[in-house]
């Protein structure tokens, strides 16, 4: 295997001997906007029992953002890399006793960011080693399926997205295109709406709102004019979706502007789902068909009064009333050690 120009941050290596026979590994990464989690599992040999639960996790990474279009390349492999290797290092293994890899990044929408993706892994682990490039929405649907690509998964934290699969492997999803394109109903989303709802407010063009005061306190800010220079300092995706606390407070307290945001947002997300289910036919022929859906990230846990996650479910309810709604037990990191596992176990089956 090459060091890769990272070569350093293999250094720990040397100090290492070889892993022995019986002592191998699974990584599994999430990589999104705002974090990237690399998560050391071990390697269960070929057996017809289920996999132990809880599953047993050797170590964690955590680091920062490894979607591409959000830092760009040469930051994103960077990334990816030194918190696999710090996976690596803290579980007490190295490369050579990785069996699998599964790294689920956002910004992995076409087979050539899967090309590009596992031809550098490749530089990185030798060939023996089974390697996967999926979108972080797929190690999501995971985590609440123990690894079994089969329903639907929703993703509602800094940005947004629905990803679903048969099984038969047909997939389909629909969001996830950024905040440019239209992320309504994520955590940005709601946060810019509730900004532009307090520059409108200020501006005499919208009606008044408790958003303001809640968020200029929030932001340590006097006036609203001040939310322009605040925004473009740094218009960071996560940096705007931290206001959504701040949002579902006022709308908790009856303001009619906050309550419209969050209600405009349900609707964003379960229309979402709903694309999905209809494309892939996961309800069955007559529409009562039941299938998983798996609900991941900040938007969607419960917030006080107002609810984002449960009001998103009932609305899919009305449309699909098999539906039946996973929160995970496992973190997406997780999720995509499995997949590793399973689609290891999947191909030495063939």
């Amino acid at each position: 295997m090459k060091r890769y120009r990272n070569g350093e941050i293999w250094d720990f290596e040397d100090e290492m001997p070889v892993s022995p026979d019986g002592s191998e590994v699974v990584l599994g990464l999430d990589g999104g906007t705002t974090s990237t989690v690399c998560v050391c599992m071990p390697f269960f040999p070929l057996s017809d029992r289920p996999l132990p639960d809880p599953v047993p996790v050797l170590a964690r990474a955590v680091a920062g953002c490894s979607n591409h279009n959000s830092v760009g390349e040469t930051a994103a492999r960077e990334t990816l890399e030194q918190v696999m290797a710090d996976a690596l290092s803290k579980s007490g293994s190295n490369r050579s006793a990785v069996r699998a890899v599964c790294l689920a990044v956002s910004g992995v929408n076409h087979p050539t960011d899967q090309q590009r993706i596992l031809s550098w892994l490749r530089d990185i682990f030798s060939s023996h080693v089974k390697l996967y490039v999926q979108n972080d929405a797929v190690a999501a649907l995971a985590s609440g399926t123990m690894g079994e690509l089969h329903g639907c998964v929703l993703i509602a934290g800094t940005g947004t997205i629905a990803y679903g699969f048969t099984e038969d492997g047909r997939e389909a999803r629909a969001a996830g295109a950024g905040p440019i394109l239209g992320d309504w109903g994520s955590g940005y989303g709601i946060a810019a709406q509730a900004l532009t709802a307090v520059v409108r407010a200020h501006d005499g063009r919208g009606p008044q709102t408790a958003l303001t005061y809640s968020i200029l306190r929030a932001l340590s800010l006097s006036s609203p004019d001040e939310l322009i220079g605040w925004t473009y300092a740094d218009p960071s995706w996560a940096r705007i979706a931290a206001l959504v606390p701040v949002v579902v407070s006022c709308a908790d307290a009856g303001d009619e502007v906050a309550n419209k945001i969050l209600l405009e947002s349900v609707e964003e997300l379960a229309s979402s789902v709903k694309a999905v289910v209809q494309r892939l036919g996961l309800c069955g022929e007559d529409g009562k068909g039941s299938f998983p859906l798996v609900m991941v990230g900040g938007v969607l846990e419960a917030n006080k009064t107002w609810d984002i996650g449960k009001e998103v479910v009932n609305c899919i309810y009305k449309d699909y009333p098999g539906t039946l709604p996973i929160r995970p037990k496992v973190e997406p990191a997780v999720g995509a050690a499995l997949l590793a596992w399973n689609f290891f176990m999947k191909e030495a089956h063939k």
